[in-house]
């Protein structure tokens, strides 16, 4: 009969750091008994996930344990990719029911049921780090995996959403889009990033940049700048023009009461503020565009916006 031995404190913290998931070659280089492994997921007291994997305590498994327990199954160099990725990024609100787990090119994708997808990189598309627990591929590089593998109409707030991370930026957004010798949706990708690197901040923003400022030829305003404890949206700085866009619905409380003083702060210095929300930027856009050149040309603007193919069709 075998003594039942402790699990070493060093196996239980390297256990913490990894969702409560070890692998079975790990526990044993912690200094576990094999016999002791056997016994502990044989009797339930681990929870076995996939062949060579297992977590240290009974019960349900939170998706963590899930993500880390892909991470150790697809073996050296494997990483969360996709929509996990995504979700461990901060892209994604709820964790996805499918784990995507990036493996390298010369590595065979484990065949094991559970809620894994191993993937087979192709070298030199992303990124060889890593960051993370559980280590994933660069963010830039999951936002352009996204924004290219679901519909086309999908791709802005993707992109958005990595630039809202606060993490990247559009410039090294571009630099992983370089990087792909083939790459779906190119260039309306492209020209989004750049958009972003413009100054705008999310898809509203990006929608009122073409569709009513350049599609009409308004003047070029600044964007996200800050006033005092505030930041405008759009600014046409030598009109005393502010453009406020809101994609909220419902606006209402304590938002309402923080932009009503944002106006009477702005009114008080002279500037006029037009609030704008998505059904506006999106549904008239050139009636949008008619209101903002009225109110510059009241402020000296000497220039006439545009007809875009939206207003002549209306013609």
């Amino acid at each position: 009969m075998h003594r039942r031995e402790p699990v070493p404190a060093i196996l239980l913290r390297l256990a913490r750091a990894q969702a409560d998931v070890v692998s079975r070659e790990q526990a044993l280089g912690c200094g576990l008994g094999r016999h002791t492994w056997t016994r502990l997921t044989r009797d339930g007291l681990w929870t076995r996930l996939a062949p060579g994997v297992a977590r240290t305590l009974p019960g349900p498994v939170p998706w963590p344990s899930w993500a880390w327990a892909g991470v150790l199954t697809g073996g050296d160099r494997a990483r969360l990719g996709g929509r996990a990725a995504g979700f461990c990024w901060g892209l994604l609100d709820r964790a996805p029911g499918e784990i995507d787990v990036l493996v390298p090119s010369a590595t065979a994708p484990p065949t094991v049921d559970g809620p894994w997808r191993f993937v087979r990189e192709r070298p030199g598309v992303r990124d060889p780090r890593s960051p993370g627990d559980p280590p994933r591929a660069l963010l830039e590089d999951v936002a352009v995996d996204l924004a290219s593998s679901g519909p086309e109409h999908e791709v802005v707030d993707w992109l958005t959403a990595a630039v809202q991370t606060h993490r990247t930026d559009p410039r090294r957004l571009l630099a992983a889009v370089r990087r792909r010798s083939r790459l779906r949706y190119r260039a309306r990708i492209t020209a989004l990033l750049k958009d972003l690197a413009d100054g705008a901040h999310n898809a509203l923003e990006l929608a009122y940049l073409r569709e009513v400022e350049r599609a009409h030829g308004l003047p070029v305003a600044e964007r996200q700048v800050r006033r005092g404890a505030t930041v405008a949206d759009v600014f046409y700085r030598a009109f005393g023009v502010l453009v406020e866009l809101d994609g909220r619905l419902g606006h209402t409380g304590a938002g309402r009461f923080r932009d009503m003083r944002r106006d009477n702060a702005a009114a008080t210095a002279g500037l006029t503020t037009l609030r704008f929300g998505w059904a506006d930027v999106h549904g008239s856009p050139c009636a949008v565009a008619a209101q903002v050149a009225e109110n510059l040309r009241l402020r000296g603007w000497s220039g006439v916006p545009t007809r875009c193919s939206r207003c002549r069709r209306a013609a």
